[in-house]
């Protein structure tokens, strides 16, 4: 398995990314991870719209909740031609949980547990945890990458306000 040239620390400690590096104009990579019903879901899901996926370690942690809460808060504004995809190796079950919980319903969460193929894909799955790093990608309706965030440290929250622009210059 390869390792990514990006870095990233928990509480400061290095860790190690494996996968792809993917950047700012590369098309979207092709990835399978499931819905909280269990059913596959590809990146085909990503053409003909803008999509936002946030990678996240947990959303069972504060930062991953106070994150997802703030995307699902501002899909409102974004409108119908905008999806949010919340990806985690949360189990499915656990994303509905939560979800139901959080009074969550703009944003989409799914399951990267089985195959951790959008964590390779993306260059986003951490060596040592087995979770995800924390990253904010913006995919054009053209199935390209048009903002990618990879927050340093998994413990911070990612740079809202500059993905948000990007979604908005798309829509």
């Amino acid at each position: 398995m390869s390792s990514t040239t990006d870095s990233i620390t928990f509480q400061g400690n290095p860790l190690h990314l494996l996968g792809a590096h993917v950047a700012v104009g590369d098309n979207a990579p092709a990835f399978t991870v499931l819905a909280n019903d269990l059913t596959p879901v590809t990146a085909a899901c990503l053409a003909g719209t803008v999509s936002v996926i946030l990678s996240v370690p947990s959303l069972d942690t504060p930062v991953c909740d106070l994150e997802a809460r703030r995307f699902n808060k501002e899909a409102a504004a974004l409108g119908p031609k905008v999806q949010i995809l919340c990806i985690s190796t949360d189990l499915p079950f656990a994303q509905a949980r939560w979800c139901g919980a959080a009074g969550v319903s703009a944003v989409k969460t799914l399951s990267d547990h089985r195959d951790t193929s959008f964590g390779l894909a993306y260059g986003v799955l951490i060596k040592e945890l087995r979770l995800l790093a924390r990253a904010v990608l913006v995919v054009g309706p053209d199935s390209v990458i048009r903002y990618r965030q990879l927050v340093p440290e998994i413990t911070s929250e990612p740079d809202y306000a500059a993905a948000l622009v990007v979604v908005k210059n798309l829509v």
